[in-house]
C-alpha cells in the first residue's frame, strides 16, 4: 500500500538550492547525512529530494512539483511579504477545475505549484 510520495528534482548547486527552499520558503533539511551530491528538504509533510546534475540548462528543465495547502492566501501573502518571485503567468488565481493556485520557479527552473481545493 503507498503511504507517501517523495519527488526528486535536478539542482545544479546544492548550496543555492538549500538556501532558496530553507531560507526562503521555510523548509527545513532533512535527514542527519550530508551528501555531496544530494539535498533532502522538508516542511510540515511535504518532502522534496534534489540529486545534483550540474550540466543541467534551466531552460531546459521540466521539473514540477504540486504542493496542496490548507490556507493558499496566507502562503501567498508571506511569499509576496518575503519578495519571493512569483512565476509571471502563475499569480494567485482560482481554476475552473476548482484549485486556487500559484507557481513559482527555484533556482533551476523547476516549477512548484500551490493549490488549494475550494470545493
Amino acid at each position: 500500500m503507498f503511504i507517501a510520495v517523495h519527488p526528486k528534482l535536478p539542482m545544479r548547486d546544492k548550496n543555492t538550492t538549500k538556501d532558496f527552499y530553507l531560507n526562503k520558503l521555510g523548509f527545513q533539511e532533512f535527514g542527519n547525512a550530508d551528501y555531496d551530491f544530494y539535498l533532502m528538504i522538508q516542511k510540515d509533510k511535504i518532502q522534496i529530494h534534489f540529486f545534483e546534475f550540474k550540466e543541467l540548462n534551466p531552460k531546459e528543465n521540466y521539473g514540477q512539483v504540486y504542493i496542496r495547502t490548507d490556507n493558499i492566501d496566507e502562503l501567498y501573502q508571506s511569499l509576496l511579504d518575503k519578495k519571493i518571485d512569483i512565476h509571471p503567468a502563475g499569480h494567485l488565481e482560482m481554476k475552473h477545475w476548482g484549485q486556487k493556485e500559484f507557481s513559482l520557479l527555484d533556482p533551476d527552473n523547476n516549477l512548484i505549484t500551490f493549490g488549494q481545493s475550494i470545493f
